[in-house]
């Protein structure tokens, strides 16, 4: 399945399934490109549950699921992609556990990492934070033009992650980005529909 990043949406930690369930699929009738599912502090075998279940839910949708770092899990519920940040397994192991047809993202933050992310063979890297943001802790701010300087400096597809609301999407309009990767302007929204429905519009707009 060819991935779309335009609409990129990433779970809140520890949702409980129907819900998240619920609000996935709202999401993607909304008009949410592409989900990835986070759980930091699932226990290897919840993950796997919530992975199976939203595997199947984005099948019905023909919506590509991502997991993040956790590439066993990512293969047991034949995942279409998998998503690793700095501190995770090295790209190079990833590519060589993993099918060819399963795609791999990257988390990067300087251009050094953006470049050696393309050499060894990442199909996108996720740039961040551009904005600050509350649903990662550990997250840091990109400095000024430093997105803008990070999609230039390679040929994959860039999505911008981190504290990206509504009304931040125009100032993304100049940058060379592929999408943009919303957590809770989405799974935190009374209307997860209307929230991605808005998103969507906003960045097709940019086109």
């Amino acid at each position: 399945m060819k991935p779309d990043y335009t609409l990129y949406l990433v779970t809140e930690e520890s949702m409980p399934i129907e819900q998240l369930l619920r609000t996935v699929e709202e999401a993607v009738k909304g008009g949410v490109t592409i989900v990835q599912l986070r759980e930091k502090n699932a226990s290897g075998k919840n993950f796997y549950e919530k992975a199976k279940c939203v595997k199947a839910l984005l099948s019905a949708y023909h919506v590509p699921l991502v997991i993040n770092d956790r590439v066993d899990v990512a293969l047991a519920v034949g995942a279409d992609g998998v998503h690793i940040g700095q501190t995770d397994l090295p790209l190079a192991v990833v590519r060589s556990i993993v099918p060819s047809s399963m795609f791999v993202g990257v988390s990067v933050s300087t251009i050094n990492e953006a470049k050696e992310a393309e050499e060894i063979g990442a199909d996108y890297i996720g740039v961040g934070a551009v904005f600050p943001t509350h649903s990662k802790d550990d997250a840091k701010i990109l400095p000024s033009g430093m997105l803008a300087e990070i999609t230039n400096a390679v040929a994959i597809p860039a999505v911008a992650i981190g504290g990206i609301k509504l009304d931040y999407i125009s100032q993304l309009r100049k940058m060379n980005i592929a999408g943009v990767a919303i957590v809770s302007g989405i799974m935190k929204a009374d209307d997860p529909y209307n929230a991605a429905s808005s998103y969507r519009k906003k960045m097709s707009s940019l086109d």
